[in-house]
């Protein structure tokens, strides 16, 4: 038996049970599913940085919906509110670092 104790995609017990095994789940109220989302996310940010690669980068968007959703908000929410500041303020693609600013 491997004790886990974190929190696992929707379709993890499915998957378990047609490997032909057993398996405990719980379900988390709404305040430790955040929690669970945060350190989920803190997991899926180490091992994109460790791995760089597309799949661990899905892991985090997906995270990311997580905990859009667990505060009331839809994907097509997050997705709005990033092309909005991107248009207002730009985004990250050109590699821009500010050295300094000269405030008169």
């Amino acid at each position: 038996m491997k004790v886990y104790n974190k929190l696992v995609r929707d379709k993890i017990p499915e998957i378990i049970e047609a490997q032909g095994n057993k398996y405990d789940i719980r379900i988390a109220d709404k305040e430790e599913h955040y929690k669970l989302l945060e350190a989920k996310l803190q997991e899926e940010v180490k091992e994109f940085v460790g791995g760089k690669n597309l799949e661990e980068l899905a892991d985090v968007m997906e995270v990311l919906y997580g905990l859009a959703d667990n505060l009331g908000y839809s994907e097509e929410d997050l997705n709005n509110k990033r092309i909005e500041k991107r248009e207002k303020r730009g985004g990250f693609k050109e590699g821009v670092v500010l050295l300094k600013v000269y405030e008169e």
